[in-house]
C-alpha cells in the first residue's frame, strides 16, 4: 500500500468522507446492480477498503456510505464493514442521483456544519456527478467500479494490457465528468486524500 504524503502542519484536515457502497466499499465491479441479489463474493471488501475506513476513524474524520440500492441488499452489502460507519439510504424516487439531495443529506445525517474539505470516493459517475454537484471534492475509482464490471477473478484473469485498457478507458470517463482524482481502488486512497489537502493548502476549491 503506498505510503501517505508527509504533509505541512498547516495542511487542512478534513471535514467528512463519504463513500459509495457497491463498487467501492464492497462489490468489486458493483455486480448488485446487475444482478438484482446479494452473493458472499458481492459482500467482500473491496482492496484497501478496511485499512481506509481504520485510517480515516483513527483521524476522527466521520464517514458514511451511499447507495441506491433496496436498503435490504445494501444492508446486507455491507454487512462486512465496520458497525460505525454511518449508512445513508436516500430515496431513489426523491431526487436521485445525480442530484445534489443525497450527498448533502448523508453531510447532514454525520452533523458536518460545513461543505469546505468534504470528500466523495466512489466508482459510480451518477454519485460521482451527485457529488459534484453538491459541492464536494470527489475521487473516482477506476478499476472496482461499474464502468469496469468485472468480479475479482474475472479481472485478475485478464492480461496487464487488458487490465491497463479497461482502467485507461475508466479513467478518461472518469475526468471527463469533472471528478478531481482518480486511483484504482482504495489501496490508493491515502495518498490521494493527502493530496487532496495539499491542494486545499494551496487554496485550490472543488
Amino acid at each position: 500500500m503506498p505510503h501517505a504524503e508527509v504533509l505541512p502542519l498547516a495542511a487542512p484536515s478534513l471535514t467528512a468522507v463519504l463513500f459509495g457502497l457497491s463498487g467501492c466499499l464492497v462489490d468489486f465491479g458493483a455486480r448488485t446492480h446487475q444482478h438484482g441479489a446479494v452473493s458472499a463474493e458481492h459482500a467482500e471488501v473491496t482492496p484497501g477498503a478496511l485499512e481506509s475506513l481504520c485510517s480515516l476513524q483513527r483521524q476522527r474524520i466521520p464517514c458514511a456510505w451511499l447507495d441506491e440500492l433496496p436498503p435490504a441488499l445494501s444492508h446486507s452489502l455491507a454487512a462486512a464493514l465496520p458497525a460505525w460507519i454511518k449508512p445513508s439510504q436516500h430515496s431513489e424516487t426523491i431526487n436521485p442521483w445525480p442530484a445534489p439531495n443525497a450527498c448533502w443529506q448523508a453531510l447532514m445525517a454525520l452533523n458536518v456544519e460545513r461543505l469546505d474539505g468534504c470528500v466523495l470516493v466512489s466508482g459510480e459517475p451518477r454519485l460521482l456527478q451527485s457529488g459534484l454537484n453538491a459541492g464536494l471534492w470527489t475521487i473516482g475509482l477506476a478499476s472496482c467500479g461499474s464502468l469496469c464490471g468485472l468480479a475479482p477473478n474475472e479481472w485478475q484473469a485478464l492480461s496487464q494490457k487488458e487490465r491497463e485498457h479497461l482502467r485507461g478507458k475508466a479513467t478518461v470517463h472518469l475526468f471527463g465528468l469533472g471528478v478531481h482524482s482518480v486511483i484504482d481502488h482504495l489501496g490508493e486512497l491515502d495518498t490521494c486524500l493527502a493530496d487532496i489537502r495539499l491542494r486545499r493548502l494551496k487554496g485550490e476549491k472543488p
